[in-house]
């Protein structure tokens, strides 16, 4: 993903713009913690709870930010209706996430903002970056899709670890190789989600009651969704 980190500088750009430098932030989805560590690192006030189901990504996050009083993990399945409730806190500044809730098909993903807008508080913001496909465009959709995978696999050519290879190693880790023949029981290989439009995380998330929603950053195949409560 060469531009993983400017979706993070955008997305850190509208959280300072909208909420100030010392935000209380949701990482939702939050795996080994990516979002949470460049939000910290710009903006030392902070304070983050992380939210995933993923033991063997959990278990790295709470490893590298272990001693951390600013950063708190919360084990939780967002599809439960009830995982709110396991929250340290009712309202949050901010809640971000990418690349990560196309694990989840439109349904629970649409319930699950509902939830969100009873999560951020009036003024705050919900972020999503995530891989957003325009169904009208097909065969833009392709190449781009073509394209993406050829600069892959000249990676993998030049010696960068794809996702098989990563959690091969991460099973034969001694400290990870519990937590991830969880996470395969959890999840299975990969996620079998949707990738709706721009257009559908906007009116979903103006139907949980965000005022104002758009895209503030988009590259071929991901966009970064601000809706604004």
């Amino acid at each position: 993903m060469p531009d993983r980190e400017e979706r993070f500088r955008v997305m850190l750009d509208m959280v300072e713009a909208a909420v100030g430098p010392e935000p209380r932030v949701l990482d939702l989805a939050c795996g080994t913690g990516s979002i949470t560590d460049r939000l910290l690192r710009r903006f030392p006030g902070a304070t983050s709870t992380g939210v995933d189901l993923d033991p063997a990504l959990l278990a790295i996050a709470r490893g590298y930010f272990a001693g951390d009083e600013r950063v708190s993990f919360v084990t939780a399945d967002l599809k439960d209706p009830g995982w709110t409730a396991l929250l340290p806190g009712a309202s949050y500044d901010a809640v971000l996430t990418a690349t990560a809730l196309h694990w989840l098909r439109a349904e629970p993903l649409a319930a699950l903002y509902g939830q969100l807008g009873g999560l951020v508080r009036d003024g705050g913001v919900f972020m999503n970056a995530d891989h957003m496909t325009d169904g009208s465009t097909p065969r833009i959709n392709a190449i781009e899709r073509a394209h993406r995978h050829a600069g892959m696999d000249r990676a993998k050519a030049a010696g960068a670890l794809d996702w098989a290879d990563w959690w091969e190693l991460a099973g034969r880790d001694p400290v990870l190789a519990g937590p991830t023949a969880e996470r395969f029981r959890i999840y299975g290989e990969h996620a079998e989600g949707d990738t709706p439009s721009v257009d559908w995380h906007a009116r979903k998330l103006r139907e949980a009651g965000f005022d104002e929603v758009r895209a503030v950053w988009s590259s071929p195949s991901d966009s970064l969704v601000l809706a604004l409560k």
